[in-house]
């Protein structure tokens, strides 16, 4: 069977775009490695200039632009990391861009594709809606559309990474990629069939958006709400990446928000890797199913860095919660003089870092000459919290922990 894409069509696209690209590293994954059983190799796409593999496919479509295309300007939609892609590129090559971007993406990446160079158009809930406006302005202004996944010269792009990567690490068995539209993981599962025709590619989907997944078990897609992982939260696979998908993409893994939540801080906290949740996805597949690839050699492509820092933030907060890192208690006090620094005395004494105090003088489940505190505290671990609240009892203070999920 002919694919519309093949291993030609990659290695010509890794010597086009070799001077716009970063030929990023490739790192061996000792935590991950501690935690499944199976030896992990991370592909650092997060170290492109604009933070993705984007960059690849972006680079090499717009290569190929005729010279009048190139003078008219190009139109792209994306939830981020195609639109930054796409106008880095256009600004390397004197090209005008134009991206139009669901009103649900994460402000740093409005404001970074605004940095390289974009007119940035705002429209509609995802990737469906902002294509749609996509084309009209396309047409509108004579504008030719890049799109994100569904063309030959972008999943070739693409591709480059799986070359990379087999030629970094031949001894690989398994590749997990990412999936949003397919244009990654096609690409990837071109070259590297190629180079090894045994390793086994595994797609990666969140459990909000499992377009392949049911298209590869004859089922209807079906879509759920937001997911951290906005970078694959496509709707639709093009029909370009699925042909390839079919024939090469034997398994498609779900991953919960939770698990994505978790390989997030993980790779911070171990191996010092920032990941946004679409970059994270494959590394929860591996800690969510670490059975299936015990004693393996797996490959985890880490497509993308470009997380807003107030959900990086969000997201410490909340794995420590989990973890027992962080606990809200509440304390019963004397309402009087000398009682609130008592207490932050104690906590202190006891290697808790105080994060928030609410102090409640009107609450009438409690006696007049009393009150409440809400304390927000970080511990070092669980049994630190036990220690905690021991002593708090000893001392006389009536304390019980609130729910803090």
């Amino acid at each position: 069977m002919r694919l519309p894409v093949s291993f030609e069509d990659v290695t010509a696209a890794a010597e086009r775009i070799e001077a716009y690209v970063v030929q990023t590293p490739v790192a061996e994954a000792a935590s991950l490695e501690e935690r499944t059983g199976a030896r992990v190799w991370l592909k650092l796409e997060t170290r492109q200039r604009t933070g993705s593999f984007k960059d690849r496919g972006a680079a090499n479509r717009m290569l190929q632009l005729s010279a009048a295309e190139r003078a008219k300007g190009v139109i792209a939609m994306s939830a981020g990391n195609h639109a930054q892609a796409v106008a880095y590129q256009g600004t390397r090559l004197g090209v005008p861009t134009t991206i139009v971007m669901p009103e649900t993406t994460p402000f740093t990446k409005v404001r970074r594709t605004e940095h390289f160079g974009a007119r940035i158009v705002l429209s509609g809930e995802g990737l469906a809606d902002a294509g749609v406006r996509a084309g009209e302005i396309a047409a509108n202004e004579d504008l030719t559309l890049v799109h994100p996944y569904d063309d030959e010269r972008i999943v070739a792009g693409q591709g480059t990474t799986g070359l990379e990567f087999l030629r970094a690490v031949p001894e690989l068995d398994v590749l997990l990629v990412p999936v949003g539209g397919g244009g990654l993981i096609s690409g990837v599962a071109v070259a590297a069939k190629h180079l090894k025709p045994s390793i086994e590619i595994v797609g990666v989907q969140t459990e909000q958006y499992p377009t392949l997944y049911r298209i590869l078990t004859g089922l209807e897609p079906v879509h759920g709400a937001l997911t951290i992982a906005e970078g694959i939260a496509v709707k639709s696979i093009g029909e370009i990446p699925l042909a390839i998908l079919r024939e090469y993409v034997g398994e498609v893994i779900l991953v919960s928000e939770e698990s994505i939540e978790f390989a997030i801080h993980l790779l911070l906290e171990d191996e010092k890797l920032l990941a946004e949740g679409a970059g994270a996805a494959g590394v929860a597949a591996l800690l969510q199913h670490a059975g299936r690839f015990r004693g393996r050699n797996v490959g985890i492509v880490l497509c993308g860095g470009n997380i807003d820092t107030g959900l990086l933030a969000n997201v410490i907060v909340r794995h420590r919660l989990r973890e027992g890192r962080v606990v809200r208690m509440r304390v019963t006090i004397d309402d009087k003089p000398g009682v609130l620094a008592e207490v932050a005395q104690i906590l202190g004494d006891s290697g808790a870092n105080i994060l928030d105090v609410a102090h409640q003088r009107l609450s009438l489940e409690v006696p007049s000459k009393k009150a409440e505190l809400d304390v927000t505290v970080e511990t070092r671990s669980p049994s630190d919290l036990e220690r905690i609240v021991a002593k708090l009892h000893e001392t006389g203070y009536t304390t019980s922990i609130l729910e803090t999920r």
